[in-house]
């Protein structure tokens, strides 16, 4: 078997800077490291149990096959805030049938984020 002793999602932006925007200044996401120069330079994001690296360009369109999933709290009160940078909302907070609580965005590439709420009372939480 494979020991995985870290992880983390690549990313490769049409606009980098937009993307470190979004990433670092609107979603608030913690830098772990940065490396290399210029435009192109690679920027690291804490993302819960992994890492997210923003780096390098893409000229080829986001697509569906990439989506994010983020824990966090208070659904609710990342809306409010999320809207308040002028993050776009594409969903905001509903009780799904599953009883997760999901809100749905995206980045500037359309790049899918949930932003999903475990409630104290859901399964995932039971720890017997």
């Amino acid at each position: 078997m494979v020991q995985v002793l870290s992880s983390r999602v690549l990313l490769r932006p049409s606009d980098p800077e937009r993307s470190r925007a979004f990433y670092g200044e609107k979603l608030g996401l913690a830098i772990y490291r940065e490396f290399g120069t210029g435009p192109e330079r690679g920027t690291v994001y804490f993302l819960g149990g992994g890492f997210l690296e923003v780096s390098g360009r893409s000229a080829e369109p986001a697509t569906g096959t990439l989506q994010l999933w983020l824990q966090v709290a208070d659904a609710a009160a990342a809306h409010e805030e999320l809207a308040a940078r002028g993050v776009e909302v594409l969903r905001p907070p509903v009780q799904e049938p599953w009883g997760l609580i999901e809100m749905w965005i995206a980045d500037p590439d359309g790049h899918r984020i949930v932003l999903t709420q475990v409630p104290a009372d859901h399964p995932l939480r039971y720890r017997p």
